[in-house]
């Protein structure tokens, strides 16, 4: 069963094949997705990986949380179901 992970505060130069590497030391990686502005192409710091096994996931947790990666402390955790937050806050505003 995969195992979806958050990884935070990275570098805008890590590469999806940076984290995939990283992340591959510890068991199989599914997918990665370093989340980019849409604009500009640039990193936003932040990405979701996807471990092909729940043990795996969380001995990244246990082993990569806090480690430096391309200068940068990064932190990862379980991923949050994601929300969709579109259009709230327009709710009973009147213009």
């Amino acid at each position: 069963m995969t195992k979806k992970l958050y990884v935070g505060n990275l570098s805008y130069s890590t590469t999806n094949a940076t984290l995939s590497e990283l992340f591959g030391a510890v068991g199989e990686v599914e997918s990665v997705n370093l989340i980019t502005d849409r604009m500009t192409g640039q990193s936003k710091g932040f990405a979701f990986v996807e471990m092909a096994e729940h043990s795996a996931a969380l001995e990244a947790i246990e082993q990569l949380n806090g480690k430096e990666l391309d200068g940068r402390s990064i932190k990862v955790a379980e991923a949050r179901p994601r929300q969709d937050n579109r259009g709230e806050g327009q709710r009973g505003r009147r213009w």
